[in-house]
């Protein structure tokens, strides 16, 4: 299968450069998984479509203000640095922008002073090991000096934070959002709750990997980039007695459906989980664990437009595409919904 083969064209207005208000006023498609057949929605009208006895898998990471500037010491030129991996406690693998002014050896003043940081190690692939030092706790003086690291596609400025977390992120570590959970607000949440639909949590820190293009010809040649995640027992629990009881397992998100995708499965039951994963999932996949996917529209020729080829079906996908271009959708992080059922 060719990486040209998820090719689409995609009017470059259809890019959403800011999110919706309220959260779940966005659009809905909803496929019918078995058949393609499309809907037109509005995404809190979600709660149709469970079931009671269904559950929801979110992933409730949180994601770093990790994109900060610093100015180099002796001097008065300015880094982009952005913190990719945890190594140790200040210590982190950064994306540096330019690279050629971040030497081992070179130190740099974030925030005016709160903070500094000296390069330790060049990595292979051109990524910086960046040591810091502040006076105040490592993540408090992120959140006072850090900007969000939006994707390169939105250009517009995020005047609110908090609308690049979901409603119910809590663990600190992703450079991006998982951005299906974004449509969701607390009170959809408690309407889906009270009609009988539980509700489980995953972990997966999402890496800038995950917007990196796929440079192969060839789909199977492509190496995912790794990506930290957990399945606690308590959401392992909730997913074997769904599906015991004949209910079923919806994804939030492709990051979710890779955690979930990527945990073993012993006699039919999903165990808990904590680890890295690379799952590279594309058409010819057979999935373990989900029933339905929650997801947004994504980008031509990437690795989250194959996953859901995968689940879906190829053909299926492309012409939803098409349409979703058509009806004029809104695309990618802060754009609209499909929920594939």
């Amino acid at each position: 299968m060719k990486t040209s083969d998820f090719y689409y064209e995609l009017p470059q207005e259809l890019i959403a450069q800011h999110p919706v208000e309220p959260r779940d006023s966005s659009r809905l498609m909803v496929m019918d998984r078995a058949t393609g057949a499309l809907e037109h929605r509005i995404f809190r009208d979600i709660i149709d479509y469970l079931n009671p006895g269904d559950c929801l898998i979110v992933n409730d990471s949180r994601v770093l203000p990790a994109r900060i500037f610093g100015v180099k010491e002796g001097g008065d030129s300015v880094n982009e640095f952005l913190l990719l991996i945890q190594k140790k406690q200040k210590v982190w693998e950064c994306l540096t922008k330019p690279g050629k002014r971040a030497k081992v050896g070179s130190r740099f003043v974030f925030g005016e002073g709160l903070m500094t940081g000296e390069v330790t190690e060049v990595c292979e692939d051109g990524n910086r090991i960046v040591s810091f030092e502040c006076g105040d706790e490592f993540f408090s003086v992120l959140d006072r000096i850090g900007q969000m690291p939006l994707p390169p596609y939105i250009t517009e400025k995020l005047e609110d934070k908090e609308r690049y977390q979901t409603v119910y992120s809590r663990e600190l570590g992703s450079a991006a959002a998982p951005t299906a959970g974004l449509h969701f607000t607390n009170e959809l949440l408690d309407r889906i709750r009270a009609k009988g639909v539980n509700i489980g949590y995953v972990t997966l820190h999402v890496g800038l990997g995950t917007f990196r293009p796929v440079k192969v010809d060839d789909v199977t040649n492509h190496v995912m980039h790794s990506e930290h995640y957990c399945l606690p027992k308590e959401t392992a629990d909730l997913i074997n007695k769904t599906h015991a009881n004949g209910g079923r397992v919806i994804s939030v998100g492709t990051t979710s459906c890779r955690t979930l995708e990527s945990c073993p499965v012993v006699d039919g039951n999903i165990q808990p989980a904590d680890g890295w994963t690379q799952i590279f999932i594309y058409p010819g996949y057979s999935f373990k664990v989900i029933d339905g996917l929650i997801t947004n529209f994504h980008l031509p020729e990437s690795t989250l437009i194959m996953l859901v080829s995968a689940f879906a079906g190829f053909d299926n996908v492309m012409d939803a595409y098409k349409t979703a271009v058509d009806e004029r959708y809104r695309f990618f992080s802060f754009g609209d919904a499909m929920a594939i059922l």
